[in-house]
């Protein structure tokens, strides 16, 4: 063992060693959360349930692949509601704020920019002249939204519950109450199964993403020993770091383990003009929008736990009074939380429609019951002040796991809405009783 292990748990001189602290358990030598180790069992549960109800049809390659791409726009949201609640405020607009963006980006790449600018349908400046469309539009109406809470005071209940009426109406009216669609092929590429990685490169980024995290967890360790804070044994700091490369790698191999159908590569050499070898095979592996969503997740972790921004956002939710007696301006916080909201939404916009290949009218209906829940299962406070960006992402996973699972099943829609209602209060209460009993202690 290394002398970074020993030290800062040694012993003060001339203590024995039956004065030493109790051995501490494997778990807690691992230190892991035990809220996450809870979201995860849960996880598991729901998983292996369906699994047998489906006849094993529920944790098919095929199927993980779907449950992925279907999570990602909720996820996505999920993660900037994380700081709106932490904050001590709600956003029901922003499935209606999907609809306007998703209009927006529609309108522009099929009939705006083509008429004004000239530019001709299949244009590869199209796409993401659109998607910038659609961010700008999603963080000016979040921002908007963030100043009227901030600066009017108006509470952010009624200011998003206005605006889940307004968005989803002005979307409606860009788009006449058509559908918009084909959407280009390039944009489309971000909904899932028509943008993958395929094999090769999944297994390169997955073992880039293990490096990556080995390398992180690996800093973290020499950063708390240079702070004189105590650290996990190496063995321990081992275990965690092979639990997160085993996950990394095993979801790179059930993703590659999805095969395009036969007919699907027929048709790909048909129309190069070549001929498909026999025998030959491809898998999809990681969807664009997983990569997309990964790359939401690494930025908004950083925010919360390394920037000044995310130490006010905490500060302020964990104790709005004092955050602003030390100085935080709060007014001005709340707007760019909200703009961050808005920002996500449009991403989002782009993941949903894209997987949908058009724009229709209904996008994005629900999605913020379905965000907030989201935020909540994976443990966000509504109280404000705690919450996590993982836990979110997990709480969109777990959610939609059940959705998918009930209609595999043939669960009808109504009781599924039923079932994903009693999920989130059973979640809130199991958070009140758990904060509850941390605190007493």
């Amino acid at each position: 063992m290394s002398d970074t292990d020993t030290v800062p748990n040694a012993a003060p001189s001339g203590q024995r060693p039956a004065d030493k602290a109790p051995a501490r358990s494997f778990l807690n030598q691992l230190e892991l959360d035990l809220r996450l180790l809870g979201m995860v069992g849960a996880f598991i549960i729901v998983c292996v349930v369906f699994n047998v109800l489906t006849d094993g049809r529920f944790l098919t390659p095929r199927n993980i692949f779907n449950l992925s791409i279907q999570t990602v726009s909720v996820a996505i949201m999920a993660t900037g509601m994380v700081f709106i609640i932490v904050t001590r405020h709600i956003d029901l607009s922003v499935g209606a704020l999907l609809a306007t963006a998703s209009a927006v980006m529609a309108m522009m790449q099929t009939r705006w920019l083509p008429d004004m600018m000239g530019l001709p349908l299949g244009h590869a400046a199209l796409p993401w002249l659109s998607i910038l469309a659609g961010l700008i539009t999603g963080a000016v109406i979040g921002a908007f939204q963030g100043w009227l809470v901030g600066y009017l005071t108006i509470p952010a209940f009624i200011v998003t519950l206005g605006g889940l009426l307004i968005w989803r109406n002005v979307g409606w009216y860009i788009t006449s109450g058509q559908t918009i669609g084909p959407l280009d092929e390039t944009f489309q590429a971000f909904g899932g199964i028509n943008g993958t990685l395929g094999a090769q490169w999944s297994w390169i980024a997955g073992l880039l993403a293990a490096v990556v995290a080995v390398l992180a967890l690996w800093s973290a360790r020499r950063n708390k020993i240079g702070h004189g804070f105590r650290v996990k044994p190496v063995w321990a700091e081992a275990v965690v770091m092979a639990i997160i490369v085993g996950a990394i790698l095993g979801f790179v191999a059930i993703l590659n383990a999805y095969e395009i159908p036969s007919r699907v590569l027929a048709r790909d050499f048909a129309a190069r003009g070549a001929e498909m070898p026999e025998g030959f095979t491809a898998s999809y592996g990681i969807p664009y929008s997983v990569l997309l969503l990964i790359a939401v997740a690494v930025v908004m972790t950083v925010i919360a736990r390394k920037t000044r921004l995310g130490r006010y956002i905490f500060a302020t939710g964990g104790n709005p009074d004092a955050a602003e007696l030390s100085g935080i301006n709060t007014r001005l916080l709340t707007v760019k939380v909200f703009a961050i909201m808005g920002t996500l939404v449009a991403i989002s916009a782009v993941v949903a429609s894209a997987r949908l290949t058009n724009h229709s009218n209904d996008i994005g209906t629900l999605d913020e019951l379905r965000v907030i829940a989201a935020a909540v299962i994976g443990g966000t406070a509504l109280s404000g002040g705690i919450g996590t960006i993982y836990g979110a992402i997990l709480g969109a996973l777990i959610m939609q796991s059940l959705q998918s699972g009930m209609a595999m099943v043939g669960v009808d829609a109504p009781l599924q809405n039923m079932v994903v209602g009693t999920v989130l209060v059973a979640a809130v209460l199991i958070d009140i009783i758990y904060r509850r009993r941390v605190g007493g202690k």
